[in-house]
């Protein structure tokens, strides 16, 4: 049985996928060409191109990679700064979350 994402993850992937493949044919890029130099087929980079969610994030982020198509609304350079800073603010929070213990009142 196929797994099922919810409508929210299908759009995005799918909203990625025709950024993607808008990107390579303003690029007048083929498939095989972006493919090639993203390490996948061409049947994976359709995938992609369509927005199917159960390719891995990777791929995504590798084919955009290959057609400078920025992530996160930032640019190459921004995104080490992204990751480092969200590095930090991880480093503040709690490592475990634990629920907050459940009184039972049992005065009747």
């Amino acid at each position: 049985m196929a797994r099922q994402y919810l409508n929210t993850t299908a759009d995005a992937a799918r909203v990625l996928g025709l950024q993607l493949a808008s990107a390579r044919r303003q690029q007048r890029r083929t498939s095989t060409e972006v493919a090639e130099r993203a390490g996948i087929t061409r049947v994976t980079l359709s995938r992609v191109e369509r927005g199917d969610p159960a390719v891995a994030i990777g791929i995504y982020f590798e084919v955009a990679s290959v057609l400078s198509v920025p992530l996160f609304g930032a640019e190459r350079s921004e995104l080490a700064e992204l990751a480092a800073r969200g590095e930090m603010e991880l480093a503040l929070l709690p490592r475990r979350v634990r629920r907050p213990p459940v009184t039972i009142d049992d005065n009747f």
